[in-house]
């Protein structure tokens, strides 16, 4: 990564954004291109990509916002090419895209719902990290931030596959760290706590799951749902010269839910 005036400016780098059109991924978009990255986001509903590329524009930077589905994987190696041709390169990749479906658990959880959980996190990562890292290597730098959960460590009851796949994460994570390294590229996670987003809703919202809710707050010691800007400062951090000796870790940004 070329020096800067200061260790967090992404200015001249070139970020990819699965998913990044809304929630933690927009956070994530809209907080590097501040910090002077041009960016590219990669996801399914064209209208919110027509919503952030705008923003994008109004914040200044070089922007693209590419209609993509994570789990159509042939698919992926083009839309790598596409962001190379029309933006120059690739210095960050943050695999964000994820769904989640609250199935009650295995006994109730379909092989489809699995399927599509495990290809949307876990398969997709794997791919999209695979042929970014590939320009990586030749310029001999790059970050790659992939998206993990509270339920990469604790039991997901309700939701199996989401908290297999994100499992799955940290130690894909740890393996490309262990392998990219050499080629300075860092290889880093994020464990988001509990963030307000549209994913999150049925939690917040719901009459059903007002105790949970009650419990959550409860054991958060900062008291209070994560917002998705939190999440942004992370991202920016780790994808900055200011994380260049950070490799393979999964870093929690949930108010101290997982402390306790």
């Amino acid at each position: 990564m070329p020096n800067t005036s200061s260790p967090f400016d992404l200015s001249g780098h070139v970020a990819i954004i699965t998913g990044g059109n809304r929630g933690i991924g927009r956070s994530i978009a809209l907080g590097m291109a501040r910090a002077g990255a041009a960016i590219a986001v990669l996801a399914r509903n064209k209208e919110k990509n027509k919503q952030v590329l705008a923003e994008l524009k109004e914040i200044g930077v070089p922007s693209m916002a590419l209609h993509l589905d994570v789990t159509a994987r042939e698919t992926l190696s083009e839309a790598i090419d596409a962001v190379k041709a029309d933006l120059g390169r690739i210095d960050i990749l943050v695999n964000n895209a994820g769904s989640v479906s609250v199935t009650g658990g295995i006994l109730n959880e379909s092989p489809e719902v699995w399927d599509i959980t495990m290809a949307t996190h876990l398969d997709a990562t794997f791919l999209l990290s695979k042929y970014a890292a590939a320009s990586m290597v030749k310029q001999n730098s790059g970050k790659i931030i992939n998206l993990a959960s509270m339920y990469s460590y604790f039991g997901a009851k309700l939701v199996p596959s989401y908290g297999a796949a994100k499992g799955g994460i940290v130690q894909l994570t740890k393996a490309m760290a262990v392998e990219l390294a050499t080629h300075n590229i860092q290889v880093n996670a994020i464990a988001p706590g509990w963030i307000v987003t549209e994913l999150t809703e049925l939690v917040r919202e719901s009459p059903d799951y007002i105790e949970f809710n009650k419990m959550i707050l409860a054991r958060t010691p900062a008291a209070r749902w994560g917002e998705a800007d939190d999440i942004a400062g992370a991202a920016v951090f780790l994808a900055s010269s200011a994380s260049d000796f950070i490799t393979g870790i999964t870093l929690p940004v949930d108010g101290g839910y997982s402390v306790c």
